[in-house]
């Protein structure tokens, strides 16, 4: 009977020791978490799970901002920001004009300022003197001369050429369009008085370009049309000697010229 006494002592201890030793260990592994426990509001990089995790820059398209980065970044490096010109040419007009005011050069100024690549605006100031002459129907010969003096504002694109041969890309081909004050003075020789007056016309027209220096200058030809209308061009030209002379000086302006810049 001493024997199955014994051996239930026996295991009764060795129960008591193992419980003894889990409790040890829960004791240790706790200790061990709150030992590395994060400050509140941040997260261990193990305790996201897959999808969780934040992303800075989830609403952020990477090939939605390359084409911007690489177009700002091609007109730091190749672009012009300011351009100072000089222009000269030749001058005609259409219409009535046409035959009152012979051709003649002109010659002028211009400061472009480019937003990109494409995109520029231009102010240009440009003059010139045109001789006057016409007969009347009557016989009564008239000379004078008149000066044209125009203030713009233009507006410039530049045609992109990436995807057509060399030789018609390094044009560099361009178009524009804008506003003028344009000022008319005229004189009659014998005459004492003069005519003096303004009006507002619109310009448009095309071009191209031709680099020089490494970009650093180019020159360019240009030809425009200036819609424009004085005040007497719905009223007939009257003479002292012939006040019915049948002539209403009607007609625009037409230009071609030469350009040449210098890119800053």
């Amino acid at each position: 009977m001493s024997q199955p006494a014994h051996c239930s002592h026996s295991f009764q201890a060795n129960l008591k020791l193992f419980a003894a030793c889990i409790l040890i260990f829960a004791a240790v592994l706790s200790t061990s978490a709150h030992a590395y426990d994060p400050p509140p509001g941040i997260l261990l990089a193990q305790e996201f799970e897959a999808g969780d995790a934040y992303d800075p820059f989830a609403d952020y398209s990477e090939f939605e901002a390359t084409e911007e980065e690489e177009a700002d970044i091609n007109f730091f490096r190749n672009g012009r920001f300011f351009t100072v010109g000089f222009m000269g040419g030749y001058q005609m007009f259409t219409e009535t004009l046409g035959d009152l005011y012979d051709p003649a050069f002109d010659f002028g100024l211009y400061l472009s300022y480019f937003f990109d690549l494409r995109f520029a605006m231009q102010l240009q100031f440009t003059t010139g003197d045109h001789s006057l002459g016409f007969i009347s129907p009557s016989g009564t010969r008239v000379n004078g001369n008149v000066s044209i003096t125009t203030l713009g504002i233009l507006l410039k694109y530049y045609i992109n050429t990436q995807n057509v041969t060399k030789g018609i890309a390094d044009l560099n081909p361009f178009v524009f369009g804008g506003f003028n004050q344009v000022y008319r003075t005229a004189t009659v020789d014998g005459e004492d008085a003069f005519s003096k007056e303004g009006a507002m016309g619109f310009e448009f027209g095309s071009g191209i370009e031709l680099p020089m220096m490494r970009y650093q200058m180019y020159l360019g030809l240009q030809a425009s049309y200036t819609l424009v209308t004085f005040k007497d061009e719905n009223s007939e030209i009257s003479l002292a000697t012939d006040p019915n002379t049948g002539i209403f000086p009607t007609g625009d302006i037409l230009k071609f010229n030469a350009v040449l810049g210098i890119n800053f």
